[in-house]
């Protein structure tokens, strides 16, 4: 739609198409009135479909999304392994293969599974300087999601759901509250979905909460804000997800909200096969970065094999000083480690955290847990801060979660910690976070007439429903703001 809008002759062929409509694709491929066709894998590897191609003047063969390939991938699809019989079919054409999120490891086996030669590979940076991440402790998530879509009134987001029911929950609670909301998933129909998106699109709703059923093809390029209810399953999907957010270049809010119980929600709905090993992998290194104290960007591009060239980035919890780090460290840690070593490591995070507090729940005195000489040493703290902390020395290897239940257990590097050998990081959250956030966003804002920006806006939207376009495809909110500050 976006190509057509903008005069080149692209097409789609898809299963919501007429034969007719298709039909008339396959005419414009043929008397050559074409330059670009959107076609899936599986509608491609059909026989019918490779003929057709045979008798066409193809140039190039570029494939989207090409970490669905690899089994190592993050959302390996096996009907893209058939892909690889696109360089025996076409041996004079290019065949190119484009993602967002792949590590080094992924690159290789796209090639491999593609059955390219030699293939020049060209790595762009992972960095998104202008996306403000933050992770947050799940603390009534409804309540968190609501604070983020507050500071960007009538603005363009997306919230992202684990499951289906939380989805359609959410959606519903914020139109309850007046935000002009709508829901996104695989159960609803196809009409429903293609509404909904058009909607989203078109800005007649602000906010579309969605699983991640819901991006692939969108090139939005205002939205404000994207947040995670619920810790996504890799980092290369956080990537993927969030970096939907802020693609005029201008700053947007990246929130995620995370809690133990989303490990274990992922961890169940882990298939088998090849791809569970990549997949439990992934999830872990999604734990750690949720649970990690050092800069978000710098966590993200390192994942993906590169170095942020700053130490301080500016743009994230961390290095905004959202985040408070606990003074001493090693003592709060060396408490928390004994602890779990006086329970002999065979309780979960939750029971450890009650122990430190000093709670009086009856399991705990029936147990004689309180006459432990780690009963209570917290129990200044709140029982949420020092859970954070448990979570926090998880992802940092002091500790790991083991079995069904999710027990606590030292690994080695917790051991030696123990004995005054190594250097966590514990943080606090901080009382200036929101304060420090807003500031960042308003630097951008500076100089511009908000009223006249909000005028083109309007003005923006009547142009692009009479043209029945995106609003971005006539102007990004960069150019408007410019607009609005240069009158």
């Amino acid at each position: 739609d976006a190509l057509r809008a903008s005069g080149l002759a692209a097409a789609c062929v898809n299963s919501t198409m007429s034969p007719n409509e298709r039909k008339a694709v396959a005419g414009q491929i043929s008397a050559g009135e074409l330059k670009l066709l959107y076609i899936a894998p599986e509608r491609l590897m059909q026989a019918k479909t490779l003929a057709f191609l045979k008798n066409v003047n193809l140039s190039l063969i570029a494939i989207d999304e090409a970490h669905c390939i690899s089994s190592w991938g993050h959302d390996f699809r096996p009907e893209y392994r058939g892909l690889r019989v696109l360089k025996e079919k076409f041996p004079q054409v290019g065949v190119h293969a484009y993602t967002a999120t792949a590590t080094e490891q992924v690159r290789g086996d796209i090639a491999e599974q593609l059955g390219l030669q030699q293939p020049e590979v060209l790595v762009g940076s992972f960095d998104r300087p202008n996306l403000v991440y933050s992770v947050q402790r799940a603390n009534n998530r409804f309540r968190q999601i609501c604070d983020v879509i507050e500071r960007h009134p009538q603005q363009s987001g997306i919230v992202y759901c684990i499951s289906r029911k939380e989805v359609d929950k959410t959606a519903a609670a914020l139109s309850q509250l007046g935000h002009r909301a709508a829901p996104y998933h695989a159960g609803l129909t196809d009409e429903e979905r293609h509404a909904h998106q058009d909607a989203f699109i078109r800005e007649d709703i602000d906010v579309i909460v969605a699983t991640v059923a819901f991006g692939m093809g969108i090139d939005k390029s205002n939205v404000r804000y994207v947040v995670h209810a619920g810790m996504p399953k890799s980092l290369e999907h956080y990537q993927q997800e969030s970096g939907r957010a802020g693609r005029d270049g201008l700053e947007a809010e990246c929130r995620l909200l995370f809690s133990g119980g989303d490990f274990l929600t992922w961890s169940r709905m882990l298939d088998g096969g090849a791809a569970r090993d990549g997949a439990q992998q992934a999830l872990e290194a999604m734990s750690a970065y949720c649970n990690g104290v050092t800069c978000r960007h710098r966590a993200i591009v390192s994942h993906f094999g590169q170095m942020l060239p700053t130490d301080n980035c500016g743009a994230c919890d961390v290095c905004l000083g959202e985040l408070d780090l606990v003074d001493d460290p090693l003592i709060v840690a060396q408490k928390i480690l004994s602890c779990v070593a006086r329970l002999q490591e065979r309780f979960g995070a939750d029971y450890t955290t009650k122990v430190l507090a000093g709670s009086s729940e009856k399991r705990i005195l029936d147990a004689g847990h309180n006459q432990l000489s780690t009963y209570g040493l917290l129990q200044d703290e709140s029982a949420k801060t020092i859970r954070d902390w448990l979570e926090q020395l998880v992802g940092q290897k002091f500790l790991r979660k083991e079995g069904e239940y999710q027990t606590l257990a030292l690994t080695d590097a917790g051991r030696a910690l123990l004995r005054g050998e190594g250097s966590p990081r514990l943080l606090r959250p901080s009382e200036q976070a929101t304060r420090k956030a807003a500031g960042y966003d308003a630097a951008s804002w500076e100089g511009v007439d908000r009223d006249l920006f909000e005028s083109l806006r309007q003005l923006r939207k009547a142009r692009a429903d009479a043209l029945e376009v995106p609003a971005y495809v006539i102007f990004s909110d960069a150019t408007l703001r410019d607009l609005a500050r240069r009158r």
